[in-house]
Order: structure tokens, then C-alpha cells, then sequence
């Protein structure tokens, strides 16, 4: 039973040795910190651009709509590199489900295209 409780002893010894590094660290930040605030601390601060105006601004839908076109093919690439890797291994079966995945997203492709989506004029 001695060994048996020795495990956890090591483990305790561990787990307190970390909450004192932690209150040490926290400790030493604050008696290293600055006491005053300064004035520019408490300005919004937005990409290194000084706030001028209002916060509000509207952005056109369009770079909403390439952005996620890009993120369903950016995922759609992550389902396709695994399966072209082991293209050999998996059959007839799983080739025609991946030609079906392409096949939809032709087809969505193909429709955002048509729709005039993917155009930068308006």
C-alpha cells in the first residue's frame, strides 16, 4: 500500500509545485506592474488606425460571399487530399462518391458562376 500511495504523493507534490509557480508568477506581475493607467490605454484601438468618426461602417455583401465560397472549398480540399492518397486503396465504390462530392460542387460552383457571384464588377 506504501508504493501505491507514493504514486499519488508524486503526483500531489507535482500539482502543488504548479499552483505555487502560478501564485509566484501572478505575484511578481503585481508588484512589477505600472500603478497608472495611462490615457491612451483606455482608446479603442483597431489595426494601428486611430479612431476617427463613428464606429460604423457597412461592407459590401460581395467580400462576405467570396470569403465563403472560399471556406467551403478550403474544407472541400481538406475531404480531397486524404482520399487522392489512397486512391489505390479504397475502390470503385468510394471513387464514384468522391466523383459525386466533385459533382455538387461543380454544380454549385457552375450556379455562383452564372449568377454573376464570382465577378468583381457590380
Amino acid at each position: 500500500m506504501g508504493a501505491y500511495l507514493e504514486d499519488y504523493a508524486a503526483v500531489g507534490v507535482i500539482i502543488l509545485v504548479g499552483i505555487a509557480l502560478t501564485g509566484a508568477m501572478l505575484g511578481v506581475n503585481r508588484l512589477m506592474r505600472p500603478r497608472v493607467a495611462a490615457r491612451e490605454k483606455n482608446v479603442t484601438y483597431e489595426s494601428g488606425v486611430d479612431p476617427v468618426g463613428e464606429g460604423w461602417s457597412q461592407s459590401t455583401v460581395r467580400y462576405y460571399v467570396y470569403a465563403f465560397l472560399y471556406v467551403i472549398f478550403a474544407v472541400d480540399a481538406v475531404f480531397l487530399f486524404p482520399w487522392a492518397v489512397v486512391l489505390e486503396d479504397i475502390g470503385r465504390a468510394a471513387a464514384v462518391e468522391m466523383g459525386v462530392f466533385i459533382g455538387i460542387l461543380v454544380v454549385g460552383l457552375a450556379y455562383a458562376w452564372r449568377k454573376g457571384v464570382l465577378s468583381w464588377t457590380s
